[in-house]
């Protein structure tokens, strides 16, 4: 599930379990949300680690011509 998701549905998670009084449901939202904003930044790393190595490639290749 990608990062985005889970912190949708962490969202969700948090208003029912605030709606129902449900502080373990509120919890595991809270939970879901930050498990999913670290899911966001790590792909944000690795595409900008992919993006830097597709790059040094390139110039790599035009050296070596």
């Amino acid at each position: 599930m990608s990062g985005k998701m889970d912190e949708v549905k962490g969202r969700i998670k948090e208003a029912a379990g605030a709606l129902t009084g449900n502080d373990k449901l509120r919890e595991e939202g809270k939970i879901d949300q930050a498990a999913g904003k670290v899911k966001q930044a790590v792909q944000t790393a690795v595409d900008k680690v992919r993006s830097a190595a597709e790059i040094a490639v390139d110039k790599a290749k035009h050296v070596t011509k």
